[in-house]
């Protein structure tokens, strides 16, 4: 029978994931938006603002629903880890409440106005709200991510009997992973927000929409993209560098090592078998995964039997670091090879025009998979080396947590549902507007 805590563990792992694609995307689309805009005040011509009219739409449906999903999944820490709130309230409290009092306020104040002020106040007042949303939205994730990553790392603190204390704020919120975690963040979303708006684009075109915002949207996208991915790969790089050295049982998962061993290799694959503490079926690069992390052949790497008890399930963690660097390269991949596409070529042919529509998505298999090696890597810890989870989770009988969390699953996945088939059918009823107060490019603009 299930219990309590591994049930509490897959609802907030439900409500996170379903959380998490929202802000994925809000974040940078927001400041595309701010592009677009400053893009149609610079040029005035109508081309960025149809752009901007379009994807202003897509961002308020994003937007809302990652607010909504976001006040349902704060309510986990009360009913599902009230010992959280009792323990490490006292750090956890303020640095959501300092979202709320700086993100969340700037957000609300101004988001009316851009969504609904274009035609009621002056274009500098409404480009100045984009850009105040925009950093609304940045803003928020400074906060949130500050305190996953003090979970991780944790700094500043004090305790007295078992309950945290801060000492000094700035150890906690400038951690030490805080500037790792925050930029990959960021750089996830950048990613997310231009393989969507390149693989809604490319929709249009293949529905014969011959207007010039897909074609400028699509460039510009797959230009961001082809920036920001490899930029990730460095940043992601540094990141598992950082959580080498103050979460080693993390990347000890990651690699699949199960012994403490120098020349450590990098498994491509391979099937972890916890029970009999070792691998099946390894495809493995000799000395690689030494190299990366140690910068050394022969540098130490050390495996999970130090840690026994205190390291996480070894599979998901695994598999989801191979599943978010396998997309990850392929996003290289892909953002390269349709942009040069379209520079050399001024348009991409069909088949790369589906394969972004393919990708539409990528961004957020990516994100979850990345979340899943971060928040399962913690296990068993609530906070890294300190707080075990099994320490906080609710006394609630188990049957209660299953029926929540079914409850949960089926308006998620109707939600979902929706959300992407709206965002599909806005681009259908954007290929059946007529083009209007058509401009030709000003001098040395093109759409490739």
């Amino acid at each position: 029978m299930l219990d309590t805590l591994l049930l509490s563990r897959i609802q907030f792992a439900t409500n996170i994931s379903f959380h998490i694609l929202f802000p994925t995307i809000s974040i940078a689309l927001a400041w595309f938006l701010v592009f677009f805009k400053v893009r149609y005040v610079q040029t005035k011509q109508p081309v960025w603002l149809r752009a901007y009219r379009f994807w202003v739409k897509i961002f308020a449906l994003t937007f809302a629903l990652g607010v909504v999903s976001g006040i349902t999944m704060s309510f986990q820490f009360g009913t599902n880890w009230p010992g959280f709130m009792e323990r490490i309230g006292n750090i956890a409290g303020p640095l959501l409440g300092y979202e709320v009092l700086t993100a969340f306020f700037m957000e609300a104040t101004f988001l009316g106005v851009m969504l609904f002020g274009m035609k009621r106040v002056s274009p500098a007042v409404h480009t100045f709200s984009t850009v105040v949303v925009a950093i609304g939205t940045t803003i928020s994730a400074f906060w949130i991510l500050s305190l996953n990553s003090w979970m991780q790392t944790p700094a500043g603190y004090e305790i007295v009997d078992g309950v945290f204390y801060p000492k000094d704020w700035f150890a906690i919120i400038f951690n030490p992973s805080f500037g790792y975690r925050l930029s990959h963040v960021l750089l996830a979303s950048g990613i997310t927000a231009s393989f969507l708006i390149a693989g809604i684009s490319a929709y249009r075109l293949l529905k014969n929409d011959h207007k010039h915002a897909p074609k400028l949207t699509l460039k510009v996208a797959l230009t961001v993209a082809m920036v920001l991915a490899p930029l990730q790969a460095v940043v992601g790089d540094l990141h598992g560098l950082n959580t080498f050295e103050h979460q080693p049982q993390k990347v000890a998962a990651m690699e699949g090592v199960w012994e403490t061993e120098k020349g450590a290799p990098l498994l491509l694959f391979a099937v972890p078998d916890e029970v009999n503490r070792t691998n099946h079926f390894e495809l493995a690069i000799p000395n690689l995964a030494s190299l990366i992390l140690t910068h050394e052949l022969d540098g130490e790497i050390k495996g999970l039997n130090e840690f026994q008890g205190a390291h996480p399930p070894v599979k998901p963690v695994f598999y989801g670091f191979r599943v978010m660097v396998g997309l990850g390269l392929l996003m290289i991949l892909v953002a390269a090879l349709t942009r040069v596409t379209l520079w050399k070529h001024q348009k991409l042919p069909a088949w790369q025009l589906r394969l972004l529509v393919v990708m539409t998505f990528s961004g957020w298999i990516a994100t979850l998979a990345g979340w899943y090696v971060t928040e399962i890597g913690r296990q068993p810890y609530m906070v890294q080396g300190l707080v075990r989870i099994d320490e906080l989770v609710t006394q609630v009988p188990s049957e209660h947590v299953l029926y929540t969390l079914i409850g949960y699953l089926c308006v998620y996945t109707l939600l979902l549902s929706a959300y992407i088939k709206t965002l599909f059918y806005t681009a259908d009823k954007a290929v059946e507007v007529e083009e209007y107060e058509l401009n030709p490019p000003m001098r040395g603009e093109n759409y490739a």
